[in-house]
């Protein structure tokens, strides 16, 4: 395939270290992906990030810089047939048989992209020739490797977080397709349209670079009869259509629409959750944005009135790790139902706001004698744990007139338990304990 003809992302790919955006918390001076460049020796990894974030670039990168040939496994479409095949090939350029030419000697990197998608036993086909050092292995993951890839091989590679990309770095990739003209007749984009791309891609370089390409196709062959030299805010709408209008991240609309669905989950509208819900999943929203919204809500409107849900929100965010879409979108949609026919308390996220006040502006009390820990004889002589009474030991478990507060501060009553849900007992067994206290007083 002629350069002219591969894909823009695959055109403006960087060819040296230097050249890649982004992920300076590893490629930075320093960082810790940069020395193991700069090492001039290779050890097995795995990239972890988003889609679009540079982990391929980064895998060819590194065979470029060792001088090593580079095999690439796709585990969606790949199995075990292609990591025999690329043994095969490792041991013939290594120097142990086949007609080596002049390739034999040199390493070998095997990258295996989505590796997650590759079950246990594909995954352990690995093992014996990264510990031989056949080749080494370079997988990348969208997905947490803690659960997604064998603990036998993570213990043999090094983990890198790869983040999304930030604003500034996508606006870097727009400049440099500009300058290298490689968005064909496209000489510039206005400010308000650059925003809408980058907003658009969402940290993801990939997904910015189809985007571009798409609009150089676009004036390339339009119409109107005049020649498209820049991306106005209009023009890109009008190209673009529906799916650039109605997800607008980091827009007024976009935080309308989350404050929508917050509003009726808070308001006991399941309908209505589900209608925001779906709005935001049907706009382009990140379905794995949402679960962390859903995770807040939980917390935030609903607490100990019911502490079913926040474990509802995380499994849901779990099986849409596990699923993906569109499957998993179900969970979500179960989760947001549950929420809002939940019953509601806010006392948790009060007390929350009001300790953190209370703490900002309060002084650094010291901890009483009868609290502090007393590992030591020193500590011990010093009064450390004196008198403090182990609540087990008491009768119903509750020792009765035991202060937990800084000396001379009086108990702040942050937690106010609604007349809701779980809380109703909550309140019950704290006034009684109250009792308990002032009993003992």
């Amino acid at each position: 395939m002629s350069a002219a003809n591969k894909p823009l992302a695959e055109r403006l790919r960087p060819g040296t270290l230097g050249e890649v955006i982004g992920q300076q918390h590893l490629l930075g001076e320093g960082m810790p992906l940069r020395i193991a460049f700069e090492s001039g020796q290779p050890h097995s990894c795995i990239l972890w990030g988003p889609p679009g974030v540079g982990k391929t670039t980064i895998a060819r990168l590194m065979a470029s810089s060792f001088e090593a040939h580079f095999i690439t496994i796709s585990a969606v479409l790949g199995g075990v047939k292609e990591i025999r095949e690329a043994v095969e090939q490792a041991s013939i350029w290594q120097g142990q048989g086949g007609d080596l030419g002049d390739r034999s000697g040199k390493r070998t990197i095997v990258f295996v992209d989505e590796v997650h998608r590759f079950n246990k036993s594909q995954q352990d086909a690995f093992l014996p020739h990264v510990e031989s050092g056949l080749f080494t292995f370079i997988g990348a993951t969208t997905e947490n490797p803690s659960f997604e890839v064998n603990s036998a091989l993570l213990s043999r590679a090094a983990v890198y977080v790869l983040q999304p990309l930030q604003e500034s770095d996508l606006k870097k990739i727009v400049a440099v397709a500009l300058e290298r003209r490689a968005l064909q007749a496209i000489e510039s984009i206005a400010p308000e349209a650059l925003d809408r791309l980058v907003a658009y891609a969402d940290g993801d370089a990939r997904r910015l670079l189809n985007t571009l390409e798409s609009l150089a196709v676009a004036a390339n062959n339009d119409k109107s009869g005049s020649k498209i030299t820049e991306v106005t805010d209009a023009w890109l709408l009008k190209v673009l259509g529906e799916r650039m209008r109605r997800y607008d991240k980091g827009g007024e609309q976009f935080y309308d629409t989350i404050s929508a669905l917050h509003k009726s989950v808070r308001g006991s509208d399941p309908d209505a959750a589900l209608y925001w819900l779906m709005r935001m999943l049907d706009g382009g929203a990140e379905p794995k944005y949402m679960a962390r919204r859903l995770i807040r809500m939980a917390s935030e409107d609903i607490g100990l009135a019911d502490p079913r849900a926040l474990r509802m929100a995380l499994d849901a965010a779990e099986v849409y790790e596990r699923l993906g879409s569109p499957e998993g979108e179900l969970a979500l949609a179960q989760c947001v139902v549950y929420l809002a026919v939940a019953p509601k308390s806010n006392a948790v996220y009060k007390a929350f706001k009001q300790a953190k006040a209370l703490i900002k502006q309060d002084g650094t009390r010291p901890v009483p004698l009868h609290l502090r820990n007393a590992p030591t004889k020193l500590m011990k002589s010093l009064d450390y744990g004196k008198n403090y009474r182990y609540a087990h030991d008491e009768e119903d478990g509750f020792a009765a007139g035991e202060n937990y507060f800084p000396e001379g501060m009086a108990a702040p009553g942050f937690y106010k338990p609604v007349n809701r849900g779980l809380e109703i007992k909550i309140a019950e067994k704290l006034q009684a304990l109250r009792d308990k206290n002032n009993q003992q007083n």
